[in-house]
């Protein structure tokens, strides 16, 4: 497929299964999110590898951070289950500084087009995935877990395995009229 139809053809997959990417497969998805505009070369991500046992722990701090929340009974199972439905989680944290030059606000897009250009490097590389926020990336019981600091953000979730479902490889093209304005 090539960058232009991968980009205009982009689809979540939420249904993954075995395998996951590994060996150069998973570097040039870290290389691809590496890659994302950054303005001042500041680098304001950090990405965590969560698989194998690291999904039930994972599991265990979301379900934590919804017992913390208040959450119920329902929604705290849901957040203990949620990392079984992918072989593998690349959790994004946006770790901001303070810089005069670079408002937060932009390292935080920057963190952003990370995760969306991690996405497409699975998807070239004949994976998927699903980018997943929710109320738990504000949790601090997982901002803990992910070293972040007052300033930092998680940006999501990026759920990353084989498609279990097959899909075209073509959506409809969307009316963009609504979407531009020429100035």
């Amino acid at each position: 497929m090539d960058a232009l139809e991968l980009l205009v053809n982009r689809r979540s997959a939420s249904r993954l299964a075995e395998p996951a990417p590994t060996g150069e497969q998973l570097d040039n998805i870290i290389r691809a999110g590496m890659r994302a505009p950054d303005h001042g070369t500041l680098q304001p991500w950090q990405f965590f590898i969560i698989e194998g046992e690291g999904l039930a722990r994972f599991g265990r701090t979301l379900e934590q951070g919804a017992l913390s929340a208040g959450l119920d009974e329902k929604a705290v199972e849901k957040a203990r289950t949620s990392p079984s439905r992918a072989p593998m989680i690349i959790a994004v944290v946006a770790k901001c500084e303070e810089n005069p030059k670079v408002p937060q606000w932009e390292q935080l897009l920057s963190a952003g087009c990370a995760v969306m250009a991690m996405q497409m490097a699975a998807l070239a590389q004949g994976f998927n995935g699903i980018w997943r926020t929710g109320p738990l990336t504000d949790s601090p019981v997982v901002r803990d877990a992910l070293n972040c600091r007052a300033q930092d953000k998680v940006v999501g979730f990026l759920y990353l395995g084989t498609p279990q479902l097959k899909a075209s490889t073509t959506i409809s093209t969307p009316d963009t009229a609504p979407f531009v304005r020429y100035f």
